[in-house]
């Protein structure tokens, strides 16, 4: 323990190793249960900033509980996530020359397995890293043989329900991995784009009707053009018939709210094939629907024959040409419009009309609502219930099938008629299948495998057992809290709530934190594109998991994005080595650290003033984190181990250790050590290795196998007294004495004179009685009754005058001029105030916070005025 400074590196992975031999992660027998499933990251990923505050957040609670001496559950896990899965697995047959479709679904899934048993555990051995104490004993994977079992029992008992069923609708589609796929992974992206303004010519009449549209190809399935009814211009074309240029079918003209007056020429070519809203128009107004697109994007056999097997956008400029030839084209202008692109793909998505599976979300949502409505299940902060509810209340179909081999195959088969049987395994489907037509016949199974979503809807039940094993369901379930970001609020919070309210009939969690995003210092989101991200690993091996996961929790305050910069993480580095340097002074002064179980007799005003400091910072504490004020909690943490322990109670211990009072020494020495042993208990949660490091050098539980990670929360209580009040008393003076030299820009190690003539005779009493702590703290050489004939500067203390004498360097005269300058200073900035609060227009509109900041700010200004004049004044 000798060593200057703490060194990261030699301690963190020896620590963490140490914890899981000793199988600490595990759930302690207790009657008190917490429980937190982590959300499965994607087996392909690594660890980023988002990944470091959730998880951050998610060991701060468990760990707190788990010193509270509940019987914690913190159920790690990975996804298997299909489509990002299968896209890599893909890439890397593709490099070797290997062709997915040579090798068939049977082959490829052995070959995703084989990258699964090498790579998958890359993102948990990183959260190892990060001290994430999950009981790995228990890691699930989505596509574990349980876990699947969960999945077709919900399927199959979803479908006996007629809440899944098969149907043909527009889904979003991306044309490479051909497969449909869901709105979170379609990425809406902002580009330079042109629109294409168009006239179709109107039948018997020697007029046309110009549409503007970004996508011309789509022309080769419009089956209407759409005006608003309240549109005056198009009245007179209102039921007419128009030919599409090119192909030359005839559709009608119709009215539709849809159309929007403002919005390009105001009228509007319907595709009910190939746009979400045109499909909705479509179904309203009974028009046909003409799919043009094969899977891969390409024209198919709907469209005119010199334009079938052409891609999409070889089409588009074959059109535009054959437009501009026919004279049907009028102009094209350039815009910026939102283009959907498939994140793993990178392929630009086409609504695209196919038959897949959906799950009637409406109806699953109905529970879902009451267990929020009803507060069984809260979320923090409160306001993210609207767009849970925004989210619920316009719920559409889940189209919950995708054209992929990775995954969860769909438990349906068809009879040679396409009649569907859907059962848990093959077996019991030709049951049914014999029982409906008498006889053996061949069945084919669904090749469609189900959304990531619908397994991980799952999670927090399937998890612990369900449905053959319910002891960790029983015990755990409902867990107490999901910590995740507000981008998965409907697709995976909201899918959980469903499918827990639909099969245990109870909410699968009581509360939801829902913490921000992780930006840049500038507050810009990270992203490659930027050059702005931060790694949390290069973070955790330059500074320390502990310094980031400090920085991460210390700025998860409630609705406001965390802005990340390297210099916060070096700074709560030197906190790391703040409380080691604690110690080692501990240690060098021959403090105990045996026998400290139980607060030791207090009779030392600064003993009896950190201990009430501890009380004051613990219940802080507590209370900051049962409201997941993470933020607060890390604050009073540091406030109370950084500055009441290290920088006043140590430096006042000194007087005494330093002294030949044999009595005050030995409580100095034993309280001293009694109160780090309680910080090192506090900040467990927050910063678990530097404080299991100490703890373990110290040998401060022999009793309880040499471990911090489960020792029991301190319970003590306590009221302040008057002596407490007069180290309080101490403190203020010194920091006014070190804050009057900042202000008048006196360096800080200089000495002083200081008079207390002028003061009252109780503070005359306290000093004198305190007399040899504020000269050494406040760095006074003399402490005097009067006054002495030289330049002074008067300090106000809790409303009395001290006169203090500086060195003869310190030049008083140009100080009274810069106080004078800064009093103009600050009495401009108060003028301007004065002005904005005297202004009815901006009382009357701006929000009342601001204005009740605008007073604030004047009253701090004016006492900053009426200190400097006292000041000048007694100079």
């Amino acid at each position: 323990m000798s060593n200057d400074k703490y060194i990261h590196s030699d301690v963190e992975d020896k620590i963490y190793s140490y914890w899981e031999k000793n199988e600490l992660f595990k759930p302690k027998e207790n009657s008190k249960k917490f429980s937190i499933v982590i959300p499965p990251p994607n087996v392909t990923g690594s660890l980023h900033m988002g990944h470091a505050l959730n998880n951050s957040i998610q060991d701060l609670l468990v760990r707190y509980h788990r010193m509270n001496n509940y019987e914690t559950l913190w159920q790690p896990g990975t996804d298997h996530a299909g489509i990002a899965t299968q896209a890599l697995v893909e890439r890397k047959l593709t490099a070797e020359k290997i062709d997915k479709n040579e090798i068939g679904r049977d082959k490829f899934i052995e070959k995703v397995w084989e990258w699964k048993e090498q790579y998958g555990d890359i993102i948990i051995n990183q959260l190892k890293k990060l001290g994430c104490s999950c009981d790995w004993s228990r890691n699930a994977f989505t596509m574990d043989e349980n876990l699947s079992k969960s999945v077709i029992k919900v399927f199959v008992d979803l479908y006996n329900k007629d809440l899944i069923y098969k149907d043909k609708k527009l889904v979003n589609w991306d044309t490479v991995l051909k497969t449909a796929i869901s709105d979170l992974e379609v990425d809406q992206r902002e580009v330079n784009s042109k629109i294409y303004y168009i006239q179709y010519p109107i039948d018997g009449a020697n007029e046309f009707i110009t549409i503007a549209t970004t996508r011309p190809e789509t022309m080769l399935g419009d089956t209407a053009i759409a005006v608003n009814p309240k549109d005056n211009r198009f009245k007179s074309f209102v039921g007419k018939k128009v030919t599409i240029p090119i192909v030359g079918r005839k559709i009608n003209i119709i009215e539709d709210d849809y159309a929007d007056p403002e919005q390009g020429t105001g009228a509007l070519k319907i595709t009910p094939a190939h746009d979400f809203n045109d499909y909705d128009v479509g179904q309203r107004n009974n028009l046909e629907i003409i799919n043009i697109f094969t899977e891969a994007g390409k024209i198919n056999e709907n469209a005119p024959k010199e334009y079938i097997g052409l891609d999409r956008f070889e089409a588009r400029k074959r059109i535009l040409k054959e437009l501009k030839e026919k004279d049907f084209f009028v102009k094209e202008e350039n815009i910026k419009n939102k283009v959907p692109y498939g994140d793993r793909s990178n392929s630009i998505i086409e609504p695209f009309l196919t038959e897949q599976w959906f799950a009637d979300a409406e109806k699953l949502s109905v529970k879902a609502k009451e267990v929020v409505n009803s507060k069984k299940t809260n979320f923090f902060p409160e306001n993210w219930s609207k767009t849970y509810f925004q989210w619920m209340n316009n719920i559409e179909p889940w189209c919950i099938s995708r054209q992929l081999w990775w995954g969860h195959q769909i438990p349906a088969w068809y009879g040679p008629d396409k009649k569907i049987f859907v059962a848990n395994n093959e077996e019991e489907a030709k049951k049914l299948a014999n029982k409906y037509y008498g006889k053996d016949e061949e069945l084919i199974r669904d090749p469609d495998v189900l959304d990531t979503w619908f397994s991980s809807g799952l999670w927090p039940f399937a998890t612990l057992g369900w449905p053959d094993n319910k002891d960790y369901v029983e015990k755990f379930y409902p867990t107490s809290v999901l910590v995740t970001g507000f981008d998965i609020i409907f697709f995976w919070v909201a899918r959980m709530i469903m499918f827990g309210t639909e099969f245990l009939n109870k909410e699968p969690f009581k509360d939801i934190y829902v913490h921000a995003l992780v930006r840049d210092e500038k507050g810009q989101k990270m992203s490659k594109s930027k050059g702005n991200v931060i790694d949390p690993l290069d973070l955790i091996e330059k500074y320390s998991a502990d310094a980031l996961r400090f920085t991460l929790l210390s700025m998860a305050s409630p609705g406001t994005d965390v802005k990340l910069s390297e210099d916060r993480v070096k700074g709560y580095r030197n906190f790391l080595n703040k409380l080691w340097n604690a110690n080692n002074f501990l240690i060098t002064n021959e403090c105990d650290f045996s026998d400290i179980d139980k607060v030791p007799n207090l009779s030392v005003n600064i003993n009896k003033w950190i201990y009430a400091e501890l009380i004051e910072a613990k219940s802080k504490i507590e209370k900051n984190l049962e409201d997941y004020r993470f933020d607060e909690a890390a604050k009073n943490a540091y406030q109370f181990a950084w500055h009441s322990y290290c920088d006043w109670y140590l430096e006042l211990s000194k007087t005494i250790l330093f002294s030949d009072n044999e009595e005050a020494k030995s409580e100095v020495k034993k309280v001293s050590s009694y109160i780090f042993k309680q910080i090192l208990i506090l900040l467990h949660p927050f910063i678990p290795f530097v404080t299991e490091e100490i703890w373990l050098k110290n040998k401060f539980d022999n009793a309880n196998k040499d471990f911090l990670m489960l020792a029991n929360w301190p319970i003590d209580k306590i009221n302040k007294d008057s002596n407490t009040e007069q180290v309080e008393n101490i403190i203020s003076i010194i920091s006014e004495i070190r804050s009057f030299k900042n202000e008048l820009n006196v360096g800080p190690g200089s000495f002083i004179d200081m008079s207390i003539n002028n003061i009252n005779d109780i503070q005359k009493k306290f000093i004198i009685d305190n007399e040899i702590i504020l000269k050494k703290l406040g760095r006074i050489n003399n402490i005097l009754n009067d006054d002495l004939d030289r330049p002074a500067a008067t300090m106000v203390v809790s409303g009395d005058l001290f006169k203090i004498y500086f060195n003869k360097d310190v030049d008083l005269k140009l100080i009274k001029e810069n106080l004078t300058s800064r009093q103009n200073r600050i009495q401009e900035e108060m003028n301007k105030i004065s002005q904005r609060l005297e202004n009815k227009s901006f009382v009357d509109r701006a929000p009342k916070e601001i204005v009740e900041q605008e007073k604030t700010n004047y009253n701090n200004l004016k006492n900053d005025i009426d200190k400097i004049l006292v000041t000048i004044k007694g100079i």
